[in-house]
């Protein structure tokens, strides 16, 4: 405290000293102040009117001052609207944009122009109430445009769908043209290497094929111009905005799915075929335009959009319509029996395999399937040319074609390849030796193949493989279907014996020309014969079949009619004296084998010589059975007799060489059995008979002892009907004692040969017959084998 004391005392001490250094200033300062004193009050007056004459002045520029700040407020507030507007004028100018292009239709640039408004314009006035209902606005608009593109898009697939039979028929068009171009450029090619004449005696391919690729030059050059593309055809725009919104709108995968599923439905719609196509070929057309349509679209949005359609879809989609097409055409062509119609269902199907070709599908499948309708293709034909085959024999006179002149000559040459240089001495007129149906068959066979070739062409396959179809499809034209016409011609009731021999020999010369069938075929298809692997034709076994068949039904029409002119035998077999002469049925029988056996000098030696052994073979086997004939119970000596008669006719005309080329009495033979057995009876030599009986140098080897009981046994009983008074005369009592004797030893030996043999006959295709051979003083038998008649 005491310093503080000392401090404050010390501060005044400091106070005082400065105040009283300051006094002198300070009244003279206060000295000043009054003297300027007055000059204050005098200025101040002078101040205040001063102050009241700039106030009244100011007034007015206060008013204009406040004008200004009023203006300048205002045009600060301008300047930031003008701001404010340049800010928010684009987007209302974009929006507006958006509004034209929803109603034009753009709706890829709307939704370009929505992004734009998010993304750039939108964030600068978001602030903004009118900003905020825009982007309220845009989700709905999106929705908008998805359902109006779809709407399209399904507007577009229903559209494909009625034209896409349309657009398959331009492609296939265009294919086709295409394929005739080339075509026909590389026939006149080959015109030019192989020569002018590709085939033999008729058609002229070297100049309908000019004719042809001149046709084709004219209509390339009508078509150049009017060349359609599917984008002609069809707008694909539809497609291209769904996609392209769609990807805007990022559901690209969702687009895609639905796209190919609905595509899919299309697909079994278009691969669902009437259930009429296989009536008409126009059927088969709309079925294959419309697929080609549907797969052409699917191509061009493979290559013209990136992920819609890929190569594994449509490869996948493909093979699913392939064995759908497939499973159809080999159901509907089944139905098929007009080979033309096969034709044209092939030739669509090669067009439509191209043109899928063409697009990059696979086709293979196809061409095997064409394989399977080139077997039902020849079938049809097979059954067109058995009627044609049928109408050519019905129209058949069966008799030698006649020449008058040389110009019908030259029109059967042309028809077919018959060649004999003796005939070609002979003056007119003059005759062929086949009748008409040969060159008709011989030119059916022609068309026949070239109706096949028909088929074989564009199926992209070797001349080899061509030339092993043709023969096949010949091979079962003439093994099949001809043989089976001939044979039942031949088994025709109508067919008489000379028109059998007629086609004996015409199926000669058929068999003959095919030969010329193989050098024609060559012709088509350029192969060589001697190729390894070429087929052969069969015309050889086939005609020998036929002629074999005809051969057989002379045999038995002639047998036939042998059998009705022994029908008319009448004999009556208890006459006491022969006539003197042979029956009129045998002389009637024996004059008509004359004339048929003149006819059948056109035959082949050994047919003729056949038909007339087995004529007299189953001549005698009806004379036997004549006499042996269970319901026959008397037979006279006069009747044998006559009957005897009768043989000898038949032995004389079998000793006039009826054919030329037996060697002896080769064709005598045929009556042995009978000649023996009339023998035996005639000359009533039963001694030796028994005596010599089972000797191989027996005179009545022929004569089998049941044959000899049965024929002695009706003569035994007509012996005792008309000798009433028999017994009293002493010749008739030996002669009748000599013939029971002679039945009982003949009995003896049928007993005995039957023991033997365990009394039966064995039930075989030969005749078992029984020869007593006498040896050391005692009987022994043996079972002996006698051929049949047809064997003998």
């Amino acid at each position: 405290m005491e310093k503080l004391d000392a401090c404050i005392r010390n501060h005044d001490k400091e106070i005082e000293k400065m105040c009283n250094f300051h006094h002198q200033g300070f009244v003279d300062a206060i000295t000043e102040l009054l003297k300027v004193r007055a000059d204050a009050e005098k200025l101040k007056v002078q101040v205040t009117d001063t102050n009241r004459r700039f106030q009244d002045a100011g007034k007015e520029v206060i008013v204009q001052t406040e004008d200004i700040i009023r203006c300048r407020i205002q045009q600060r507030n301008i300047t930031t609207v003008v701001e404010k507007l340049q800010l928010c004028l684009p987007v209302l100018e974009m929006y507006s944009k958006l509004k034209e292009q929803m109603s034009a239709k753009r709706y890829y640039s709307a939704l370009k122009t929505m992004e734009q408004l998010e993304n750039v314009y939108f964030p600068r006035v978001s602030q903004y109430r009118f900003c905020q209902l825009m982007v309220e606005n845009l989700p709905k608009l999106r929705e908008d445009i998805k359902e109006i593109s779809m709407s399209d898009l399904k507007d577009f697939l229903e559209s494909i769908r009625k034209h896409s039979d349309k657009i398959g028929e331009t492609a296939m068009k265009q294919a086709q043209q295409q394929k005739t171009f080339s075509v026909t450029l590389q026939i006149k090619q080959n015109n030019v290497k192989f020569g002018k004449n590709m085939y033999i005696n008729d058609r002229i391919p070297e100049e309908s094929s000019e004719i042809v690729l001149k046709h084709t030059f004219e209509e390339e050059e009508e078509n150049e111009e009017e060349v359609l593309t599917v984008q002609d055809l069809v707008d694909f725009s539809p497609v291209y905005r769904c996609l392209h919104i769609y990807s805007v709108l990022g559901d690209e995968e969702a687009f895609e799915n639905y796209y190919r599923k609905q595509r899919k439905k299309q697909a079994r719609l278009v691969l669902q075929p009437q259930s009429n196509m296989h009536e008409t070929v126009d059927g088969y057309r709309r079925y294959f335009t419309q697929i080609v349509g549907f797969f052409v679209v699917e191509d061009h949005i493979l290559h013209v959009t990136q992920g819609l359609v890929t190569r594994a879809y449509t490869d996948e989609l493909w093979n699913m319509a392939l064995s759908k097409i497939i499973a159809v055409l080999r159901a509907h062509s089944s139905y098929c029996t007009d080979p033309d119609l096969v034709l044209e269902l092939k030739n669509l199907i090669v067009i439509f395999a191209d043109t899928l070709q063409g697009y990059g599908f696979p086709v293979n499948r196809l061409f095997d399937l064409l394989f399977e309708i080139r077997d039902q293709y020849n079938e049809t034909l097979l059954k067109k040319w058995a009627g044609v085959f049928r109408d050519i024999f019905e129209e058949d006179n069966y008799s030698p074609i006649p020449i008058v002149n040389e110009e019908e000559y030259k029109i059967v040459i042309s028809k077919f390849p018959f060649q004999d240089p003796d005939l070609e001495k002979q003056s007119f007129p003059k005759k062929f030796p086949m009748s008409q149906s040969v060159p008709h068959i011989y030119i059916q066979v022609k068309e026949f193949i070239y109706a096949s070739l028909k088929f074989s062409e564009s199926l992209h396959r070797s001349s080899t493989e061509i030339d092993d179809m043709l023969r096949k499809s010949t091979n079962l034209l003439l093994t099949r279907t001809l043989c089976s016409c001939l044979l039942n011609l031949i088994r025709k009731p109508h067919i008489g014996l000379t028109e059998l021999v007629q086609i004996i020999i015409n199926t000669t010369h058929l068999e003959q020309a095919c030969k010329y069938l193989e050098d024609f075929i060559t012709n088509i298809t350029n192969i060589s014969q001697e190729t390894v692997h070429t087929t052969r034709l069969y015309g050889l076994s086939t005609f020998k079949d036929a002629r074999h068949a005809a051969e057989g039904e002379i045999y038995t029409k002639l047998n036939q009619k042998i059998d009705e002119f022994v029908q008319l035998a009448d004999y009556d077999w208890t006459m006491s004296e022969p006539d003197g002469r042979a029956s009129g049925y045998l002389m009637d029988l024996i004059n008509f084998l004359r004339s048929i056996f003149q006819v059948f000098t056109h035959l082949p030696g050994k047919v003729a010589q056949t038909a007339c052994m087995s004529a007299c073979q189953h001549l005698s086997t009806s004379l036997m059975q004549m006499l042996l004939d269970s319901e026959l119970k008397q037979i006279s000596m006069g009747a044998v007799q006559q009957f005897n008669l009768d043989v000898i006719q038949c032995e004389l005309f079998a000793s006039s060489e009826p054919v030329p080329g037996f060697q002896g009495d080769t064709l005598q033979l045929a009556f042995i059995d009978l000649r023996q057995l009339l023998d035996l009876f005639m000359v009533w030599d039963w001694s030796t008979y028994l005596a010599d009986y089972g000797q191989p140098a027996s005179k009545y080897l022929r004569v089998n002892p049941n044959t000899a009981l049965t024929l002695l046994e009706k003569m035994k009983d007509t012996s005792k009907k008309n000798n009433i008074f028999a017994q009293f005369r002493k010749n008739d009592r030996d002669k009748q004692k000599l013939i029971e004797t002679v039945v009982k030893q003949l009995r003896s030996l049928v007993n005995g040969a039957a023991c033997a043999r365990g009394e039966m006959f064995l039930p075989t295709e030969a005749t078992t017959g029984v020869q007593l051979l006498p040896s050391s003083g005692r009987s022994q038998y043996r079972i002996l084998t006698v051929e049949t008649r047809q064997t003998r």
